[in-house]
């Protein structure tokens, strides 16, 4: 099994930024890559951005590129957000997610363990 804890998020005015921390317990040897997903009231959850292990290629929504940033610490089994530019509609759980599968990467049926999820605001 794979732990995962979300940390950094709060509440934000529109405009600002936040950097949100992922850290892995547990069998992480058994993951190729992490992701990040958000969910937004109502909403269904959603692909925000990715990065794969092996030669770190990163992945994102394509209407969160040039905002939204990941990065990863494999051999401490860290994965960050940075974002920037933060809108009211940016609200959402973000949750972080450990890819042990062959799936797509934009897809959650590659991810295989989550974390409980950090709550991200945006004020107007």
């Amino acid at each position: 099994q794979v732990q995962l804890v979300e940390s950094g998020g709060g509440l934000v005015q529109a405009g600002g930024s936040l950097r949100l921390s992922c850290a892995a317990s547990g069998r992480t040897f058994s993951t190729n890559g992490m992701g990040w997903f958000r969910q937004a009231p109502g909403k269904e959850r959603e692909f925000v951005a990715a990065i794969r292990w092996s030669g770190g290629n990163t992945y994102y929504a394509d209407s969160l590129k040039g905002r939204f940033t990941i990065s990863g610490e494999y051999a401490k089994n860290l994965v960050f957000l940075q974002m920037n530019s933060l809108k009211p509609e940016d609200t959402a759980v973000y949750y972080c997610a450990a890819r042990t599968g062959a799936q797509l990467i934009r897809s959650q049926a590659a991810y295989a363990y989550w974390g409980q999820g950090t709550q991200v605001t945006v004020s107007s």
